[in-house]
């Protein structure tokens, strides 16, 4: 089996959740999850913290994403989302989002976390988002915030190829005219769009959006860290002097 139809099969409904993160499984209501697990996850997100600096503001520690849900594969991670109350920094709120935001970059870019074979990342993320997960749990008080459902949505195949090449094509085409103009302008534009494009799915259609799936597909492929590694690329290229100085 290639890469790609691998994760096309990965986007498909489990029978139960995922039974190494979860105890009950079959049935989400009753699903808790494992001691092991949770204390796990506590311990990052204590780390994770401490690492923000002692002014932050938690309101609470969600775990979101596949693992959450019925639609769990081998390329799921640990989403652990630390939630925290921005409003409190008053006119400073936005510069505690960059703050915050670099942090978690360092953070994730630092560690290389696993649990049972799967990754874990970390996010700041503002208590005000809504969150667009299917499933979302609390790890601080250890109780469900949204319990998952079974669902059984038609997923087009045919449709969802479409619509991956389309985005394929953008990016091979957008990472090809950079290296040849050094512009890294395309480059970013593609970007922000995706991720435009990935959030109006998940407001509208949840995790199981077109949208949502084909974002998925293009990071499990490695096109958005092909996007990322060219921007990069660039950007040292053109910090750089290629000719020895002279004294």
């Amino acid at each position: 089996m290639n890469n790609s139809q691998k994760i096309l099969d990965s986007f498909s409904i489990k029978d139960t959740l995922n039974p190494k993160v979860w105890e009950n499984p079959e049935d989400p209501k009753k699903a808790t999850m494992v001691p092991k697990v949770r204390k796990a996850l506590m311990r990052i997100a204590e780390e994770f913290i401490e690492d923000l600096g002692e002014d932050v503001f938690v309101e609470d520690i969600f775990f979101m994403g596949s693992l959450v849900n019925f639609n769990w594969s081998e390329f799921s991670d640990f989403d652990l989302h630390v939630i925290v109350d921005f409003e409190r920094y008053g006119k400073q709120e936005e510069l505690y989002k960059e703050l915050f935001d670099l942090k978690k970059k360092l953070f994730n870019d630092k560690h290389n976390i696993k649990i049972f074979g799967y990754d874990v990342e970390v996010y700041a993320q503002p208590a005000s988002d809504e969150a667009n997960s299917d499933g979302v749990y609390s790890v601080m008080n250890d109780e469900w915030v949204h319990v998952p459902t079974k669902t059984h949505k038609n997923i087009d195949m045919s449709v969802l190829k479409t619509k991956i090449k389309s985005w394929t094509d953008k990016i091979d085409d957008a990472i090809e005219e950079s290296k040849v103009d050094g512009d890294t302008k395309k480059l970013k534009k593609l970007k922000d769009k995706l991720k435009d494009y990935r959030q109006s799915g998940l407001e509208k259609d949840g995790e199981f959006s077109y949208e949502n799936l084909v974002f998925k597909y293009l990071r499990r492929s490695g096109h958005i860290g092909k996007l990322f590694d060219e921007k990069t690329k660039i950007k040292d290229k053109e910090l750089s002097v290629e000719r020895t100085i002279q004294d």
